[in-house]
């Protein structure tokens, strides 16, 4: 599931682009200043980057030349309201991948976030691989083969295993997995993590003599390689 940051101070439109973006199957996430998003763009992995030009704190200008600095390659689509030629041009200098001018439709955007995140996704497949035990997952085929043993698992039990795999020995909590698997924040009866984390057993663990996914009584799940 790609993962699409979204630096919008305008309260309103950050949560309509960020509906439209979980509806298309992206995870998401919103820094409304400039300083709330370098942070978060410098500590955690994003697959692109939509930034407002006017934002508090740190302009997006200055958020787009400070990334910049050392990440050449996260796809970044400047937001803004101004149309003047010389603002496009600096963003583009600066190392911006494209620009949408507001008023804009929601349609061209999600148009053009496809279009970079394609772009990218030859890199993407190359490099990603996750191994747990004699447990494997190629993220580009969403092979997963365990004891050379290939298994079959639905879309969604696929993300949730991903997920678990890349937050090994991490103990998350029903509504961290809701959140990061499903793709929305979800209000409500959160037993399907339950239900699909008992698929996945069904799958990944019970045919094999070794069991990864262990349950954290009153607290929630977690995956450990218990032959380290």
């Amino acid at each position: 599931m790609n993962r699409i940051l979204i630096v919008e101070d305008e309260e309103k439109l950050s949560r309509v682009i960020q509906l439209e973006l979980q509806y298309e199957n992206y995870e998401t996430a919103i820094a409304n200043n400039g300083k709330d998003a370098l942070r978060l763009i410098e500590e955690e992995t994003w697959d692109l980057v939509l930034l407002d030009i006017m934002i508090p704190h740190l302009s997006g200008l200055e958020v787009l030349r400070r990334v910049r600095r050392k990440d050449k390659a996260t796809p970044i689509i400047l937001l803004t309201a101004r149309d003047e030629v010389h603002d496009k041009v600096s963003g583009l200098d600066l190392g911006a991948n494209d620009y949408v001018t507001k008023p804009f439709q929601i349609e061209e955007l999600l148009a053009r976030v496809r279009v970079h995140l394609r772009n990218q996704q030859p890199q993407v497949q190359q490099s990603e691989k996750l191994a747990i035990g004699n447990l494997s997952v190629e993220i580009a085929t969403r092979e997963v083969v365990r004891e050379e043993e290939t298994i079959e698992l639905t879309p969604r039990e696929f993300d949730l295993l991903v997920y678990l795999m890349k937050n090994k020995n991490i103990v998350l909590n029903r509504e961290q997995i809701m959140e990061q698997v499903w793709g929305y924040d979800y209000f409500g009866d959160t037993n399907v993590v339950d239900v699909y984390i008992r698929y996945l057993r069904q799958k990944v663990d019970k045919p094999f003599t070794v069991a990864y996914i262990q349950t954290v009584r009153g607290v929630g799940y977690t995956m450990k390689d218990t032959t380290e």
